[in-house]
């Protein structure tokens, strides 16, 4: 077994140079790239008085690719790259003039506090409630949750954002909520108290739509697993010997019915540290997930590889953190 995480571990590497290699691929030989944007940089935008743009010599041209590396092979290029990232030096972000690397420390800690809080909160609700679902298969609750669930499902996270906001932060229907960021502009005056309840009043819609993005998914991949480990034989059997069905369920057919839960557990860690885009965007919080949409929109070279780096790591730790899970849960589970 662990020569099997050893590998798992090892093989993190190999796959890591090829996502970064192929997007830096794209990203240098895309319209647009980090050469067009340099230049464009250079010559300014024309101002409001209507000035015209700078023109640019052959040999600032010929410098500025020097400095990106791009007077070289795209695959030397790329090795330069590379050999920063080995000094734990990402580069400096275009748009925001800042070390890539303290962008990512300064913005992390927000998409944490928001993405942990709905991690959680969407575990804590959903296994339950597909539990219960499970035993009482059929019956009312079952129905009534169910109509629910599939109302939750068919609504899009981005369309569910935006409804909260305009029926509770707008002020066209109701405004209990603040509307947009973390944290109000007067944050640094208050108590310690009156911190920690203006940070949940910001959090409250945004990890809303967290729970919500994993709500019907969660819940019925629970039920469902749970039915089926209810209707196999050892269940059956338990019973037989005179346990009783909530115990049977509970002490034997219940760690069995994680598995299938487990599988989603890397994917849901990565957006835990990464920040969800369609909702930090909607609610404009700056963290990891609105850096990154910047970071592609503004064609960020240098931030958009920064952060691809990270999430890449964080994505496949998180595929052999789910395989340690299986093996936590059924111990019979053997990846040699």
């Amino acid at each position: 077994m662990k020569k099997y995480f050893v590998k798992r571990f090892l093989l993190i590497f190999p796959t890591i140079f090829g996502i970064t290699f192929l997007v830096f691929i794209i990203a240098n030989l895309a319209p647009g790239g980090p050469l067009e944007m340099e230049l464009a940089k250079l010559r300014g935008v024309a101002n409001e008085k209507g000035a015209n743009a700078k023109q640019i010599t052959q040999d600032e041209i010929e410098n500025i690719k020097k400095r990106l590396h791009m007077d070289k092979p795209i695959p030397v290029a790329y090795l330069y790259w590379l050999a920063e990232v080995s000094k734990f030096s990402l580069g400096e972000s275009r748009l925001h003039s800042k070390g890539v690397g303290e962008l990512i420390v300064e913005k992390f800690p927000i998409s944490l506090t928001f993405g942990l809080t709905g991690f959680l909160l969407a575990y804590l609700i959903c296994i339950p409630l597909g539990i219960f679902k499970a035993l009482y298969h059929n019956e009312k609750f079952d129905v009534i949750s169910s109509g629910l669930i599939f109302f939750t499902y068919s609504i899009p996270v981005f369309a569910l954002a935006m409804l909260l906001l305009y029926l509770f932060a707008s002020g066209e229907v109701f405004s209990v909520f603040p509307l947009a960021h973390e944290v109000s502009d007067n944050y640094e005056t208050m108590s310690s108290f009156g911190k920690i309840k203006d940070r949940l009043h910001h959090m409250f819609l945004p990890v809303l739509c967290y729970v919500f993005h994993s709500f019907a998914v969660l819940t019925l991949l629970m039920k469902n697993s749970l039915l089926e480990q209810i209707s196999k034989d050892y269940v059956r059997t338990a019973v037989a010997k005179g346990l009783s069905f909530k115990d049977a369920v509970f002490k034997h057919a219940f760690r069995n019915s994680l598995i299938p839960i487990a599988t989603g557990f890397g994917g849901n860690l990565s957006l835990i540290f990464a920040g969800s885009i369609i909702i930090e965007l909607v609610f404009n919080i700056d963290g990891m997930g609105l850096l990154s949409f910047q970071a592609v929109a503004e064609r960020d070279t240098d931030l958009m590889m920064g952060l691809l780096l990270i999430q890449s790591l964080l994505s496949l730790i998180g595929n052999i953190v789910s395989d340690f899970c299986y093996v936590l849960i059924d111990p019979r589970i053997n990846f040699e």
